[in-house]
């Protein structure tokens, strides 16, 4: 996550360089000292285009609380990995999320900095060995008191722990998220698995081809991924047999072991492990940035769009 990308200032300067002087030439026909007028559209558009930028900078200034430091040191095996430049930035990242994401409690649900945390740290790992990425979707999150159905309401045959829309919140259950981090190297992490899915609406509709993976290589990892859910349903697979029931859930899924069992995925799983460290550009064994995953003998250094309950 950057605190401004050249698009975005290449965007805005321009935008606010037409408008401004072709405010400035009308006015100045008018009477030539009205050309200064060009100046009001163009600090406009630069205050609205680089809000923001702005508002990042100043968040990047401010200090991590010591509490969110000790959580994050607790529940994310990867933050001691990472390098001191790495770990700054895995941090403002990770304030960057805290201060542009909305969360709301359902019901009785109190909202605390352990749960927002919780979904923060998930965004920040996700795009952390992607600097220029954003996550897509919609920017606020709903934490249930317990598992919801299809209508979102809690009920004896619910059975969602999370739930994401292309054009609405993330939905969370608030047992779910606490169990995500409590250990973390079980595979089993829904807001990782949610989070994943935001990577799939861009195409169309959710087919488990995540929106930022290159066209060339798009028809390959469909390959890979019918052969990996193969393997789930034969019970050759360390995925959990939910990642069967469609592309979107194989990719969700995946990704959950990706981060949580990197090592186990690099030995039963080495194709796999390969195309989402490409992905992500991020060996997660070790917490490297890279394109390039760890050699096999540095994986034992490293071992220690909707869910369901049977996933």
């Amino acid at each position: 996550m950057r605190i401004v990308r050249r698009p975005t200032l290449y965007t805005t300067g321009l935008l606010a360089i037409v408008v401004g002087g072709g405010v400035a030439v009308a006015a100045a026909r008018i009477a030539p000292m009205w050309a200064g007028v060009g100046l009001v559209p163009v600090l406009l558009i630069l205050g609205i285009g680089l809000r923001r930028p702005l508002r990042r900078w100043r968040t990047a200034r401010t200090p991590m609380p010591s509490q969110w430091r000790a959580w994050l040191r607790r529940h994310i095996p990867l933050y001691d990995q990472f390098s001191p430049t790495a770990r700054a930035r895995f941090e403002r990242d990770v304030r960057f999320a805290m201060d542009e994401y909305t969360f709301e409690g359902v019901d009785d649900v109190v909202v605390t900095d352990p749960l927002r945390l919780s979904v923060a740290a998930g965004i920040a790992l996700l795009l952390h060995g992607r600097p220029s990425w954003e996550l897509p979707g919609y920017r606020s999150v709903l934490f249930y008191p317990g598992r919801f159905n299809d209508a979102y309401y809690e009920s004896r045959d619910a059975a969602y722990d999370g739930m994401v829309h292309e054009q609405g919140p993330i939905l969370l259950a608030a047992p779910s998220v606490r169990r995500s981090w409590a250990d973390p190297a079980d595979a089993d992490n829904v807001v990782l698995h949610e989070l994943a899915h935001l990577f799939d609406f861009e195409n169309e509709g959710p087919d488990g081809v995540p929106s930022l993976v290159a066209a060339a290589s798009a028809t390959s990892w469909q390959a890979l991924v019918r052969r990996e859910m193969r393997r789930v349903r034969h019970g050759d697979s360390m995925l959990r047999s939910y990642a069967a029931e469609a592309p979107s859930e194989f990719f969700a899924v995946a990704v959950e072991a990706f981060f949580e069992q990197p090592g186990r995925m690099a030995r039963r799983h080495e194709a796999l492990f390969v195309a989402l460290t490409a992905f992500f550009h991020l060996d997660p064994r070790t917490g490297n940035q890279t394109g390039r995953p760890a050699s096999a003998a540095e994986t034992s250094a490293g071992e220690t769009t909707d869910r369901t309950e049977e996933g």
